[in-house]
């Protein structure tokens, strides 16, 4: 499974992407708001350190102006995927796009009739929301496991890409169920190396080496 960080906080992904941690990075409007940079300016800056595919997401509602901010955002570098809404005009301008040769990620997806209308119309990408699933008490991994379910038995290309994540489990439950990207926080993907009884091992090493004066350098 491929990761895709969260963000559009550039000193997190250079963090990440250092490590071999980022295979793509996905951004929104909130978390563009939230890094206080101007959208093309941060996004062109993300798509020059990271060489899989940038998600950048268009503002607009109708299908028109989607289509002209995704082509202005498909030129601010190759690996851009522009981010649309999974609505009519969303599903108008993905199949557009697509045609053009421009990856698109088709986001806010919550149901599996979503996703296929999502994956008829071209996307690359599709982003079913797992914790905004969760959060009303529906199974957002169950939405996960239908989707591949259904892409698999037509052989739709579009990757499912997991968003909205929330915990640690989620990544390794998406893993499991066969999502072929999750995105989530930088928060996220470091507490996957957390274990209680890792913390409780190295301890008692720390604590051996010391009595025996164990040094190495």
């Amino acid at each position: 499974m491929k990761f895709f960080v969260d963000t559009a906080e550039i000193d997190q992904i250079k963090e990440l992407n250092d490590l071999g941690m980022v295979d793509g990075v996905t951004t929104n409007p909130s978390l563009i708001a939230k890094s206080g940079r101007d959208i093309l300016e941060v996004t062109k800056e993300i798509c020059d350190m990271v060489d899989g595919p940038v998600s950048a997401e268009v503002v607009a509602l109708d299908a028109d102006d989607m289509l002209a901010e995704g082509r202005k955002l498909a030129k601010i570098a190759d690996n851009i995927a522009v981010k649309v809404p999974l609505t009519w005009a969303g599903l108008k301008t993905c199949k557009t796009l697509t045609d053009e040769g421009i990856m698109v990620n088709v986001t806010l997806c919550f149901s599996a009739n979503q996703a296929l209308l999502a994956a008829k119309a071209g996307a690359t990408f599709i982003s079913p929301f797992i914790g905004r699933l969760d959060d009303i008490n529906l199974d957002g991994l169950e939405l996960i496991e239908d989707i591949r379910t259904i892409y698999d038995n037509y052989g739709f290309e579009t990757n499912i890409l997991a968003a909205s994540i929330r915990s640690a489990n989620h990544m390794s439950d998406c893993a499991k169920i066969g999502a072929d990207v999750a995105t989530a926080p930088p928060n996220v993907i470091k507490a996957m190396a957390n274990h209680v009884l890792t913390d409780k091992g190295l301890a008692a090493f720390m604590a051996d080496a010391k009595k025996a004066g164990i040094k190495i350098v």
